[in-house]
């Protein structure tokens, strides 16, 4: 027999009561907000032919793009830099293979150590020995 879930009332809705109380706060303040007029370029300002003249150091743009160039090229080492980080921390390496544990879910990794668990737990004449306890 199912029974019809029940509202739990008590302390515990004080949180949410503030989080809704928060969200209406900021919503009203964020609607209330006015904002200048825009700054930056006009609105027929070719601003990727500029950025391209700038890359390649010609005189021919009309929206001056140093200071664009820089900030880019510091973004992108930057990026670069993060991803070559990501991509070394999330690698994993055993016997100077790299081993990919989300590909199976690391079933194979499992099957490989308790394999050699098992093996190093035999005799020479392939009888399992007495579990040693805790030298491993």
């Amino acid at each position: 027999m199912t029974t019809k879930p029940k509202l739990r009332t008590g302390s515990h809705l004080l949180p949410g009561l503030a989080a809704v109380v928060l969200f209406v706060v900021l919503a009203a303040a964020i609607l209330r907000a006015s904002f200048g007029d825009p700054q930056g370029f006009g609105p027929d300002a070719p601003i990727t032919a500029s950025i391209g003249y700038a890359m390649f150091n010609l005189d021919m743009a009309t929206v001056p793009g140093e200071g664009m160039l820089v900030a880019f090229e510091i973004i992108d080492v930057v990026l670069v830099a993060a991803l070559v980080a990501a991509v070394m921390l999330a690698r994993r390496e055993e016997g100077g293979s790299v081993v990919a544990l989300l590909a199976d879910g690391g079933r194979e990794v499992r099957d490989r150590l308790t394999d050699a668990e098992s093996e190093e737990r035999r005799s020479s004449d392939g009888r399992p020995q007495a579990d040693r306890g805790g030298d491993r």
